[in-house]
């Protein structure tokens, strides 16, 4: 009963997903749902860095039926509701959650994480440098948004989730769009066809996001794909990205 009173059952995707979370700690958001949204056609195994309560990963999984997927998170109690969500949504069979710190490969190695296996990675990580941020009184808030010491802290994030990546396999992100600077050199030293697609709040507005993706090995160069555009001038959601969060669209 007080794990009950402590969670709240959410849907997300119009209804498709049902997720348990915490109701004081981080809560799954649009950022979430434009990461599933954009991570690009099937394939049979994904890795899920940084999970939570496993939105993205399972959103996938739910989407793609003959896939199997990781899910890391260093919280047992995010992960133990991950693995609680990926039963509620009949999804135990494809989903293995892991407890781990992702970005220590020791950590990887102990709780049985083999390098170069995922062909998708996918990543939500933490979107403030720790230098720049007033962190949340509440530790997984923090965690989910605060990115280490420095805005360095954003690059082993990516170098962790390559090491999952095998080679020709497809790298996923979503990050504040005035990150770029810290993730470019870290990105184009280990991928290549980098696509970069900026999420305006308006068609007037500059980029709060932008969604990140390439491919390991690849010589291809970097490209700009069109906005996404969440708001009309009106504040209604624009067409696209209600069918989003819907769950009846894709990137």
């Amino acid at each position: 009963m007080a794990e009950r009173e402590a969670t709240s059952l959410d849907a997300i995707l119009g209804g498709r997903l049902r997720l348990r979370q915490t109701r004081g700690g981080h809560r799954v958001g649009l950022d979430a749902i434009l990461l599933a949204a954009a991570a690009g056609a099937p394939v049979a195994r994904l890795t899920d860095v940084g999970a939570g309560v496993g939105a993205v990963g399972l959103a996938l999984l739910q989407r793609w039926p003959r896939a199997t997927g990781e899910l890391i998170e260093i919280d047992p109690e995010l992960a133990a509701l991950a693995e609680a969500n990926a039963a509620l949504n009949g999804l135990a069979d494809r989903a293995r959650v892991v407890v781990a710190d992702a970005l220590d490969a020791k950590s990887r190695r102990a709780a049985g994480l083999a390098d170069e296996a995922a062909e998708l990675v996918v990543a939500n990580p933490p979107y403030l440098a720790a230098e720049a941020a007033r962190a949340s009184p509440d530790p997984r808030r923090a965690r989910a948004h605060v990115a280490g010491e420095s805005a360095a802290a954003l690059a082993d994030w990516v170098v962790a989730c390559l090491a999952l990546l095998a080679p020709g396999g497809r790298f996923v992100m979503i990050q504040r769009a005035d990150a770029l600077p810290a993730l470019l050199p870290a990105l184009q030293r280990r991928l290549g066809d980098l696509a970069l697609r900026p999420v305006h709040p308006r068609a007037d507005a500059p980029a709060i996001r932008l969604l990140i993706s390439g491919t390991k090995g690849s010589k291809a160069p970097l490209h700009i794909l069109p906005g996404l555009t969440l708001h009309e001038a009106d504040g209604a959601a624009t067409t696209l990205a209600a069918a989003i969060q819907r769950g009846e669209a894709t990137l």
